[in-house]
């Protein structure tokens, strides 16, 4: 005995076709109108409105003055991130020591300058002058041998230095050591169980593990010391924002010079942030949170 079926209709055990229905989102759409609407009227406002004074800011965003103050902010912002990261290392490794005073140096330290603002550190150091008029060199509670004058040793600009790259010291110290805590510490005594010294194993083990963890947060201290510089107008440094006090102290014309000095700094962050952005990929390569690269990264870039 045969028997037939209908080729049109499913086998009884065979799971019937699913239809999935996408899932309607009307508020996405109206949200994203609104924004769209909101980003023409500021548009709008900045094109329309006469208190912008455009012309004004074209004038002055390439001007000798400008760029002075602008080379300035580069220099003291990278002369300071030098200071902070080199000395920020050095008070890792000291708060990571077993000798409790070493430690407890480096805590006070980053606890010091960690809790008192940044202006006032930048002012303390700029008038240091008035605190110690002399600086010597000689034998510890004895005869002084050499004297210099403080004002002259340590002059506006290298006291705002210093006030900025020792305070980015004690916030850099406690990125790096939180860097090289992220290692695992079996690591560190496999490679001194092989015979490698401390020096040895913190560079060729440690450190490019660590950077993964150091980079990103660097970057953005980075970024917000260029910002914090502008503070160094209060100690008529004329630094970007200090050319752009000057400026507008003898024009009136304090938006204009503002708009000029904000174009100048997003123009340096949108840089920094696409050269942090390739360090990160960098030193992320071999981990699950690095970028995809390659074929998959194509796979990605297409429609889901």
């Amino acid at each position: 005995m045969t028997t037939t079926t209908d080729p049109t209709v499913p086998p009884r055990d065979a799971p019937l076709p699913i239809k999935a229905i996408p899932q309607r989102h009307p508020w996405r759409w109206v949200s994203a109108a609104v924004l769209l609407v909101l980003a023409a009227m500021l548009v709008n406002s900045f094109i329309t409105n006469p208190a912008w004074d455009w012309p004004t800011v074209r004038q002055y965003l390439f001007s000798d003055q400008v760029l002075h103050g602008v080379w300035l902010t580069l220099w003291v912002t990278f002369a300071s991130m030098i200071i902070g990261i080199v000395l920020g290392v050095i008070l890792a490794v000291m708060r990571l020591s077993a000798n409790p005073i070493v430690k407890s140096v480096a805590w006070i330290y980053i606890w010091f300058f960690r809790g008192t603002p940044v202006l006032v550190q930048i002012i303390f150091w700029v008038f240091l002058g008035q605190l110690y008029r002399y600086v010597s060199l000689g034998i510890p509670f004895g005869p002084s041998f050499l004297y210099f004058n403080t004002t002259d040793l340590i002059p506006v600009i290298v006291g705002g230095l210093l006030a900025l790259g020792l305070n980015e010291a004690a916030y850099m110290a406690e990125i790096v050591r939180s860097g090289i805590t992220s290692v695992d510490q079996g690591q560190t005594e496999a490679a001194e169980a092989l015979g490698m010294t401390k020096l040895k194993v913190m560079r060729r083990i440690v450190l490019p593990q660590a950077m993964r963890i150091i980079v990103p947060p660097t970057g953005n201290e980075t970024i917000s010391m260029l910002k914090t510089t502008s503070l160094l107008s209060v100690a008529a440094i004329l630094e970007l924002f200090g050319t752009a006090q000057l400026i507008y102290g003898s024009n009136y014309k304090q938006i204009p010079l503002l708009v000029v000095a904000s174009i100048w700094y997003l123009a340096f962050t949108s840089v920094m942030s696409v050269g942090q952005y390739f360090l990160e990929r960098r030193f992320g390569r071999g981990t699950t949170t690095a970028r995809p690269k390659g074929k998959l990264r194509l796979q990605m870039g297409g429609r889901l």
